[in-house]
């Protein structure tokens, strides 16, 4: 623990911010251990019914200025049942001016119908998975769609949004550097406004984790995963995509507001299974089995998993864990004026040492992550967790 100075009082604003889960897909991708049901669209109708219940706790229409749909896949719902997901959203929350409202979606059931729904009812930004144009890369993966669908879905995308990203996924087992790099390439020329790129990883519980641990699977080699890294921060910006997080790259003004509330440890509400939320200091996730969030819900009982009411210092180091991702690092002055403490302290003698290594650069009054700090971004943060 640190030794503190007196602290000021810790306000947390109010949320300007909500996160609403959808957990339905039409399959369980291997890599994914995100909350979510398969399958199981005969469910869909309760989970609305729970939803608006769960929102309802809000008393009072609140303003925000962002909302994300996440899933699961959020466009899995059929027309008629976007629009009634919408209707229990714009009843219960006033988008301010200039908001932006993402919805996450897979290519392939992205019919029109669903695009119409989603225009009209004021969604302005779409965020595709696409995670690889290769149809052989796309199988290992287990994606339902090819190339041709995810191009096709990008250019109906475009026609009617403004602002479309894609996710993209390297370190795939039999991925090359020169594939990925045609990877990036075909992604600029779409013309997209948002990239997103994450390195493969296996989580425990996965179908992966067990081919791998079974010899099935084989992970690239670490160096080649850093290679292909590289080549993203070097290639993406020559396109006019700034990095402005670690995973993600945005043409000027296209950068992810929502996401950017987790990284500046701001409030922000969530609802659905899994969902996390930050409310006043207290940060709480539902649980995350769908099945037992929906029977909870409807029938009057708590379907949040876990709690946590964060001290200064807890505050704290999160704030520094979330801000560290964003490529603008930490202000040291507000850090300072938020928390009551020096943002170094916090990994007290270490910090010099990182900074040494070239892990940790301090100009303009940030502290931030140097090109070769978001390499081993995890390495540098876990000195500043206590």
């Amino acid at each position: 623990m640190v030794n503190l100075p007196p602290p000021p009082i810790l306000k947390h604003r109010p949320p300007r911010a909500c996160y609403i889960h959808v957990p339905f897909c039409s399959h369980r991708c291997g890599y994914c251990d995100f909350t979510l049901i398969a399958r199981r669209p005969d469910l869909v109708d309760d989970y609305l019914t729970a939803l608006e219940i769960e929102i309802s706790s809000l008393g009072s229409p609140q303003e925000v200025d962002t909302l994300f749909l996440g899933g699961g896949t959020p466009t899995f719902l059929t027309a008629d049942q976007l629009r009634r997901l919408f209707d229990i959203l714009l009843k219960w929350f006033r988008l301010a001016p200039g908001y932006e409202w993402s919805i996450e979606a897979n290519p392939t059931g992205l019919t029109d119908d669903k695009l119409e729904v989603l225009e009209a009812s004021g969604v302005n930004r779409v965020s595709l998975g696409v995670q690889t144009f290769d149809s052989e890369l796309l199988k290992l993966l287990e994606r339902d769609h090819d190339e041709t669908i995810a191009v096709d879905a990008i250019h109906r995308l475009l026609a009617r949004f403004s602002n479309v990203s894609i996710d993209l996924i390297f370190g795939i087992p039999g991925q090359s550097l020169p594939h990925w790099l045609g990877t990036i390439d075909k992604a600029t020329q779409l013309g997209v406004q948002h990239i997103s790129t994450y390195g493969l990883t296996f989580e425990a519980g996965t179908t992966f984790w067990s081919r791998l641990s079974k010899g099935q699977l084989q992970q690239i080699p670490d160096s080649l995963e850093r290679e292909m890294y590289e080549a993203v921060m070097d290639r993406l910006p020559t396109s006019g995509y700034s990095q402005y997080e670690i995973s993600n790259f945005a043409r000027p003004g296209f950068e992810s507001r929502h996401n950017q509330v987790y990284w500046k440890a701001d409030s922000f509400f969530g609802f659905g299974p899994g969902a996390a939320a930050f409310v006043n200091g207290i940060r709480r996730t539902n649980h995350r089995s769908v099945t037992t969030w929906i029977k909870r819900t409807l029938t009057g009982q708590n379907a949040a998993g876990e709690s946590e009411q964060l001290d200064r210092e807890g505050s704290a180091r999160e704030a520094v864990m979330v801000g560290f991702r964003q490529s603008q690092g930490i202000s040291l002055s507000r850090f300072k004026d938020r928390y009551g403490i020096d943002l170094p302290t916090l990994a007290g003698p270490e910090f010099d040492k990182l900074v040494a290594d070239g892990l940790l650069e301090v100009s303009d009054g940030h502290v931030r992550l140097t090109r070769e700090g978001r390499c081993v971004a995890n390495r540098v943060i876990v000195e500043f967790m206590g």
